[in-house]
């Protein structure tokens, strides 16, 4: 019997095996098997696959994917004041590979964990920054890094101030968050883009849209 197949995982999840073998979107591509590599938390699958290459041959192919659940991610900004409010936190994986401290800047961001995105990103903007708001608008959804992990990223935005502010921001201590919260001039913001400072993804995507199409947009960026 195995843990996250035949009996329930730490998470209670069965059947993990099943994930990705009803998918008949495209018919180049024919799932033959899936194996779960490890599910201590998220879930690690090796697929193989037969796929037809645009010359018409068949191959058998295997790819492994991580499986994390989908996310959501909000830039909150203020245009009476031309600020933006982002988040700073310690990521192991960017530390280990090359990152001065591993605390990065970041935009608010979460998993759905069962929730819609709109739900999760107000859960997770309180969490982390401390301001409640409203209806989010959303900006797009993106696939983060398609070559191997399976996360879909919600993008949002929203305008905060001092009549949003609710409780103190932090993330959830017993989940090992410490956060904080970053509240930085855009041009300032777009800068540290520039120099380095800013280094995630999701955040650089925000803040750019913003710059380009989003709340700042009549801004000149210096």
């Amino acid at each position: 019997m195995t843990a996250g197949i035949d009996t329930p995982d730490r998470r209670g999840r069965t059947q993990l095996d099943q994930h990705g073998r009803d998918v008949t979107g495209n018919p180049r591509v024919r799932i033959h098997d899936v194996e779960v590599l490890s599910c201590d938390w998220y879930v690690l699958r090796k697929t193989t696959f037969d796929y037809q290459h645009s010359d018409g041959h068949w191959s058998r192919e295997q790819r492994e994917t991580y499986d994390r659940g989908d996310g959501a991610t909000i830039l909150l900004h203020d245009t009476d004041r031309q600020s933006v409010l982002l988040t700073r936190q310690f990521r192991l994986p960017a530390y280990v590979n090359q990152h001065p401290d591993g605390m990065l800047v970041e935009t608010a961001a979460g998993l759905l964990d069962g929730d819609s995105p709109e739900e999760a990103i107000r859960r997770e903007a309180a969490e982390e920054t401390g301001h409640t708001v409203g209806t989010p608008e959303r900006v797009f959804d993106v696939y983060m890094s398609p070559g191997s992990v399976t996360e879909r990223l919600h993008f949002f935005a929203a305008p905060y101030g001092p009549g949003t502010a609710t409780s103190a921001p932090g993330g959830i201590a017993a989940e090992g968050e410490d956060i904080a919260a970053v509240e930085l001039p855009f041009r300032k913001a777009l800068a540290m883009i520039r120099s380095g400072e800013i280094a995630d993804a999701k955040t650089i995507m925000l803040l750019q849209w913003a710059a380009l199409d989003g709340p700042f947009r009549h801004i000149r960026a210096d």
